[in-house]
């Protein structure tokens, strides 16, 4: 499984995350969220897929981010229509749909965003858009239809590498394409404990 660690925003910390080499590394471009970019991103390795992370944002607010800070992935966290992901395919990025899940999920809702994104992600729902540091019941995804990949996200920590091991030696994660995590990884909001990323990500 691949290593997304969102919610980047201090330039050194980004720097130190970034030397751990994870395979995604998100920004948070939502005003309303601690964790919001304000100022320049750094260049960071090309085998690292630098990720914006946008809730219900314009199609020309997310095109000029992707052209100022060089995004190669987009993560749509609020209620983008299929529509509205298809013209985002346009400009040759990946698209990450985030579904927030809580005790149960309709997998129908999937369905009409088939053919306009490249994964899906599922989240935990809860009070904020992303970054509430809890976990869903997995065994939800016992359910899923689908053969698109998708990310794992949710409250995802130390604590869960034990479920973490059983989750991968099982059917559910068949299509599992990578773990996102962020809070529980966190000093503060927007900066990583790189010690505890380090050890994740060996134990991983």
């Amino acid at each position: 499984m691949k290593l997304k660690v969102c919610g980047m925003k201090y330039q050194e910390n980004i720097a130190e995350v970034a030397s751990l080499k994870p395979d995604y590394l998100g920004f948070i471009f939502y005003e309303k969220s601690a964790r919001f970019v304000q100022s320049e991103t750094p260049l960071i390795s090309n085998k690292i897929k630098k990720t914006g992370v946008f809730v219900n944002a314009s199609h020309g607010y997310i095109r000029e981010q992707i052209e100022t800070h060089k995004l190669e992935a987009v993560q749509l966290h609020g209620e983008e229509t299929p529509e509205f992901c298809k013209e985002l395919t346009k400009l040759n990025v990946e698209i990450i749909k985030v579904f927030s899940i809580k005790n149960t999920f309709d997998f129908g809702v999937l369905a009409p965003y088939e053919t306009v994104c490249d994964y899906f992600l599922f989240d935990t729902k809860g009070a904020l858009p992303g970054g509430n540091g809890m976990v869903f019941n997995w065994e939800i995804l016992k359910g899923y239809p689908s053969t698109k990949p998708y990310f794992l996200s949710g409250g995802i920590g130390l604590e869960q590498l034990e479920n973490i091991e059983a989750f991968k030696n099982s059917e559910i994660a068949k299509y599992c394409y990578a773990l996102d995590v962020n809070s529980k990884f966190e000093v503060e909001a927007g900066l990583k404990n790189i010690e505890k990323l380090k050890e994740f990500k060996s134990q991983l």
